[in-house]
């Protein structure tokens, strides 16, 4: 059976800020949807995704910001960040995790640049939506077999 990862709910302090932080950086907006008081979802879906993202008012309990470790895959790192940064967000330089496998959640695992070795899954950057939400880069120009 397959089953595929849809929607991701996140927790934001005020929605059409969030709304407008996403439409910015280039996610399509696919539904805005209140119904009664205190009911309220937003969907946006990143470029080429099939996942989405959610977000509103009565959606969830989790604190604005609590959400880490989202990850965007992309192609070109480099170009990634260049393209968010032109558009006002604050993106850390590129980096590789002294692990080499995966990233640590903690900036004191980085070392600056992408991999030396050019390998898939082992280049990142990490951003911020503005309540503190937690994105991360990942380059990957050719995905694992089965993927």
């Amino acid at each position: 059976m397959d089953m595929k990862l849809e929607v991701i709910a996140l927790p934001v302090s005020d929605v059409d800020r969030a709304k407008a932080f996403y439409r910015s950086i280039g996610f399509r907006q696919d539904l805005d949807f209140a119904s009664g008081e205190g009911f309220r979802v937003v969907q946006f879906t990143p470029p080429g995704s099939e996942a989405s993202i959610v977000f509103g008012d009565g959606i969830t309990d989790r604190l604005a910001g609590s959400v880490q470790g989202l990850q965007l895959v992309v192609p070109d790192i480099e170009a990634a960040r260049e393209r968010l940064t032109e558009r006002g967000v604050d993106v850390t330089e590129v980096f590789h995790d002294i692990g080499g496998v995966f990233y640590h959640q903690s900036p004191a695992y980085e070392i600056p640049g992408a991999d030396p070795n050019g390998r898939d899954y082992a280049s990142f950057a990490r951003f911020n939506d503005p309540d503190g939400n937690g994105w991360v880069l990942q380059q990957v120009k050719a995905r694992a077999p089965g993927r």
